[in-house]
């Protein structure tokens, strides 16, 4: 897969985990708590066979009143071990699970905020159905690993040791003969265990390339069903599907061998040790109690390395989906506020002045065509400049670079004498309003759709705003009026009507620079006199710039700029540009007498 998050890692696999240190860090004394919990239960469930131990030897190896007396001290003795044990479990169970959750959505809000900080040229490389899937199927296998595998890890570390430790102390002969032989079966699990995380890292891919195609082939479904492709997009989307469910399988296979490897191996060395064992009490070396002891100890030797087997393969699929998400959040915008953003000067009552100086640009994924090429424009504060030119001039290109969504590769763009490169991102921005050529409306209601342009501005603001930009009728007419919910991407409103609602958006906003990128293009003829009027109250005290293909709607712009392959090739008011019998007459001879 080749998007910006797809070069390959060449860390080790659990070494990856380390990426998550950062997340762990603010919940030391949870993490401590847990410890204390764990702790407590690992040395009660290494009690346990203790006390079988004791109850046969000095319970039935007794006789008389002493053994029942011994019987019951050591029933009540194992009772009071297995409350303890069921209290820290329970503890461990509810600190590990809430440290599972909390850094879920620690890691979530960070990947997300990340993600929403990047310049569109990120997302030229990158499928937002991709980026979905790290934020969902990727940190629930975090959350697997932090809410259960890390504690089950070091729960049977300890069994593990503290088991260990107590074959040793039951027969030093037995437990040596029992270490050799596990050493001889852990070096191929761990062998195997890479092949399994590589399989996991595979899988995941294949499921965020099926989500990727998921959320693309959702978002056009009218195109999709216009042309009648539903039967072949769903067959697209079964086969990525067949994709991931064989790779998948791949996994499961590998796990499913991993499991039984170390079972097999770990228990065949057990049980050979035990047999020696049997043949220890029957020879009077050992007494029934220690070999009791010493195969419930084994049980729990062994039971720990099956679970670590067990754990050791979730964490290789967390590491597969740590690797991706800590690719994500690596990847720096190219666009950042500079360490000491200069600020803009105090506002006037006329907006802002604007100049480009030799600006040349081209888009990072088509390197070699040029969409600016050395552009001068100078614009005085409180001017309208029209923008127009066939498709492709680099009208849009020049909006997106004076919102800084790319930086030229030469040339200076200044607002009010500042190069927009040292001022803040937000501070530009929030200088700038822009009514985009593809409006976007959220899933949200009409009143928080316009309120967008200034998050704290006043339901009368909103209304005020939404009557200039004449979408105050029609929001009205809607079931609920201002409360109405819009549907996704606003599928409930016309065009022109989610065109009003973004020219409401942007004089919310009240910015000194107004940028209007075919403002008027979806609207009809009414409610194009009805906006068209507003705009021009809106351009009062403030710089505007308008990219428009109706040239009947630029015809008093102060100034008319004509672009053609990234280059100003006219410049003038429309009666002068008529007059001058190039490109701009050519279409507005076209255009004109059309109507």
């Amino acid at each position: 897969m080749t998007t910006a998050l797809s070069k390959e890692a060449q860390k080790g696999s659990l070494a990856l985990l380390a990426g998550l240190t950062r997340f762990l860090k603010p919940y030391k004394k949870q993490f401590a708590l847990a410890g204390v919990a764990l702790l407590v239960a690992a040395a009660a469930t290494l009690a346990i066979p203790y006390a079988f131990k004791q109850m046969i030897d000095l319970g039935f190896g007794a006789t008389g009143t002493g053994s029942t007396e011994h019987i019951n001290l050591y029933f009540i003795a194992l009772f009071g071990v297995a409350c303890v044990l069921a209290v820290a479990t329970a503890a461990r169970f509810y600190m590990v699970s809430w440290l599972g959750e909390r850094i879920t959505a620690d890691i979530r809000s960070a990947v997300y905020s990340h993600v929403v900080s990047q310049s569109p040229q990120f997302f030229e490389t990158t499928q937002s159905g991709e980026v979905l899937s790290r934020l969902t199927a990727d940190t629930t296998l975090i959350h697997a690993l932090v809410g259960t595998s890390i504690s089950m890890g070091l729960r049977n570390i300890l069994l593990f040791i503290g088991g260990l430790v107590m074959l040793f102390i039951t027969s030093v002969k037995l437990s040596s003969i029992i270490i050799v032989m596990l050493a001889a079966v852990v070096l191929p699990i761990v062998l195997f265990g890479r092949r399994v995380r590589k399989l996991s890292r595979e899988s995941q891919d294949r499921v965020a390339d099926a989500s990727a195609l998921a959320g693309e082939i959702l978002n056009a479904i009218p195109t999709v069903q216009a042309f009648t492709q539903e039967h072949n997009e769903a067959r697209r989307f079964g086969t990525s599907v067949e994709h991931a469910f064989a790779t998948a399988m791949q996994r499961v296979r590998a796990r499913s061998l991993l499991t039984v490897m170390a079972i097999l191996l770990v228990f065949g060395a057990i049980v050979f040790v035990l047999w020696l064992g049997a043949h220890a009490v029957l020879e009077g070396r050992m007494t029934g109690g220690e070999l009791g002891q010493f195969i419930l100890y084994s049980a729990i030797v062994a039971g720990a390395i099956g679970a670590l087997a067990e754990v050791f393969g979730d964490a290789q699929r967390a590491a597969g989906a740590t690797e991706r998400l800590l690719e994500l959040m690596s990847v720096a915008s190219p666009i950042q506020s500079p360490a000491r953003p200069l600020p803009l000067p105090p506002r006037t009552s006329v907006g802002a002045a604007l100049a480009l100086h030799e600006v040349t640009f081209h888009y990072p994924s088509r390197p070699k065509t040029n969409s600016l090429a050395s552009m001068s424009l100078d614009v005085p504060a409180g001017a309208t400049i029209a923008i127009v030119g066939p498709s492709g001039a680099g009208k849009t290109t020049l909006f997106q670079l004076l919102l800084r969504f790319y930086d030229p590769q030469q040339g200076t763009i200044t607002l009010d004498g500042v190069d927009i490169r040292q001022l803040d991102l937000h501070a530009l921005r929030n200088a700038i309003g822009i009514v985009p050529q593809d409006t976007i409306i959220f899933s949200a209601n009409a009143m928080d759709n316009i309120r967008y342009g200034r998050m704290d501005a006043t339901d009368a603001e909103v209304i005020a705003v939404a009557k200039m930009a004449a979408a105050h009728e029609f929001i009205e007419r809607l079931p609920e009026g201002y409360a109405s919910f819009l549907g996704e991407r606003g599928v409930r409103l016309s065009g022109g009507q989610r065109q009003r609602i973004a020219i409401a958006r942007a004089l919310l906003k009240n910015p000194p620079l107004l940028l209007l990128d075919e403002a008027t293009s979806a609207l009809d003829a009414e409610s194009e006199r009805l906006v068209q009027g507003a705009l021009e109250a809106a351009m009062v005290g403030r710089t505007t710039l308008v990219i428009a293909h109706r040239l009947a709607t630029v015809q008093r712009a102060d100034r008319i700029i004509v672009m053609e392959h990234g280059r100003i090739v006219e410049s003038g008011t429309h009666a002068s540009l008529v007059a001058q019998g190039g490109l701009y007459a050519s279409l507005a001879a076209l255009q004109f007498s059309l109507h």
